[in-house]
């Protein structure tokens, strides 16, 4: 499968009507449906009843109830239910209250006013997901349903209240490591950009420190403290981390043999690829594409 056939496949287009940006759903069905996708809209889910597992960025780990996550624009997630959920057990239905705004949404604000300085961070965070322990879960339940309620002004001022809030807690942590963000968003270097938009387009194949760094002007050792300065992360650490998260994408969207895949990621030893997968995900391929078929 092409890398932008199995992009196709993940992003989700969602429509929000009447020309608002935030739309508010509750959840009421059999069990969670939806793939591993993504789409540019932040996404709150706060889950009332239902159980499984919870696949955000490079995360992944149970939920039950109580369970409340922000998920950030572009960001690939999927909940995954147990699988006596998945056959229809009606007293077990899935509750959750899923709160979607645009990306755009109060944009100039959070990004000029210090006003919003808490809710931008929030935001940034959010695209290796959030999560936030039940006993916030619990105190914000009440506003998140009053959400699904509101409309117009007061569902706008609402959303901007819970924001604030999930913004100032401390009862909450990151989910993924952060690596699939390409670029922080407080770095303004064209030459830092040059270097990743390359990487990106290119890292399923051979890239070597030396190609690199001529590409930025500098020697080897100049670039390998330049590049771990910008990114927290040598060169090698952030391709094989780029690749792994491939590799998790084709884990989860095709039939793929773990050693086509090996291939497919630009890994050309099957030994090194279940190292550093083992390293990143915590667990082997095998164990990782167990977890998520079962």
């Amino acid at each position: 499968m092409e890398r932008s056939r199995l992009t196709d496949i993940m992003h989700e287009r969602v429509v929000i009507p009447g020309g608002s940006p935030i739309r508010v759903k509750w959840n009421d069905f059999p069990h969670f449906t939806f793939p591993w996708h993504f789409h540019s809209e932040y996404e709150i889910v706060y889950i009332m009843r239902s159980k499984g597992t919870r696949f955000v960025a490079d995360n992944m780990e149970p939920f039950e109830e109580g369970d409340l996550v922000l998920v950030g624009s572009q960001t690939p997630h999927y909940w995954k239910n147990d699988e006596h959920l998945s056959e229809g057990n009606t007293n077990q239905h899935v509750n959750a209250i899923v709160v979607q705004f645009r990306s755009d949404f109060m944009e100039q604000a959070f990004a000029n006013y210090p006003e919003f300085g808490l809710i931008k961070k929030l935001l940034e965070k959010s695209k290796s997901g959030v999560h936030f322990d039940k006993r916030f879960a619990v105190d914000i339940e009440s506003k998140l349903k009053n959400l699904y309620e509101e409309k117009g002004f007061n569902r706008f001022m609402l959303l901007l209240q819970i924001l604030h809030e999930m913004a100032g807690t401390k009862k909450c942590r990151q989910l993924g490591t952060g690596s699939s963000e390409v670029i922080p968003s407080d770095v303004n270097d064209d030459r830092l950009k040059k270097i990743i938009n390359f990487i990106n387009l290119n890292y399923t194949e051979k890239i070597t420190l030396e190609q690199i760094a001529g590409m930025s002007g500098m020697n080897p050792a100049s670039f390998t403290r330049y590049f771990k300065g910008k990114t927290g992360k040598t060169l090698v650490q952030y391709i094989n981390d780029m690749r792994i998260d491939y590799a998790c994408k084709l884990l989860q969207n095709t039939d793929y043999s773990i050693s086509r895949i090996c291939f497919e990621t630009g890994f050309n030893n099957l030994s090194n690829f279940n190292r550093f997968f083992k390293e990143r995900m915590r667990m082997t391929p095998r164990d990782y594409l167990r977890q998520f078929l079962k």
